[in-house]
């Protein structure tokens, strides 16, 4: 049982991280705007968790304009969705030995 903790990833043991995560990963991409509202956080909270897992390369962030408007979106990276798969089947052996 030690094991599977240990295969938990460090970078979701946080609710918002985890749900930008769970967001893109079931989403081809999300909006920052829409990652506010789901997650339902501040602007400055949201940020650094974003600018978090950019930095590890778990997202990537693509900057554009819809119309004059800007428009920031996120994406899963396959370093992240690899991750990402990873710690999730960790938690679900973890509920297996319940």
């Amino acid at each position: 049982m030690k094991n599977i903790f240990q295969q938990l990833n460090k970078a979701f043991d946080n609710k918002i991280r985890l749900g930008i995560m769970s967001i893109i990963s079931v989403n081809s991409s999300a909006s920052y705007s829409d990652l506010k509202s789901m997650l339902e956080v501040t602007d400055g909270n949201l940020a650094s968790h974003l600018k978090r897992l950019e930095g590890i390369g778990y997202i990537s962030v693509h900057k554009s304009f819809l119309g004059r408007i800007p428009n920031t979106e996120y994406k899963i990276t396959a370093k992240g969705k690899d991750s990402f798969d990873q710690h999730l089947k960790a938690l679900e052996e973890i509920l297996k030995q319940q």
